[in-house]
């Protein structure tokens, strides 16, 4: 089960361009935790199933954003791709 943490920070993630305030201090002043441990969070709840569940639109965003990360820095390594 998701905590109210976890859920507000999927909340957040969600509409967090709707604040007047840069992302950082919107995170700060919101979620009341630095953004370092805001990622931290948010990138462990990108393969929990329970945050697929709670916001599909997200999580699935934030998955699409993280694999193509993995392969711009698979090319620029030289890695094989996945």
């Amino acid at each position: 089960m998701l905590s109210e943490r976890e859920r507000r920070i999927l909340d957040f993630e969600g509409r967090w361009w709707q604040y007047p305030a840069p992302k950082d201090r919107a995170i700060r002043d919101y979620l009341g935790m630095s953004a370092t441990r805001y990622y931290q969070v948010l990138r462990r709840l990108l393969d929990d199933d329970e945050a697929l569940a709670y916001a599909p639109l997200t999580v699935r965003r934030l998955r699409r954003d993280r694999a193509r990360r993995l392969r711009e820095l698979a090319a620029r390594v030289g890695a094989p791709d996945r």
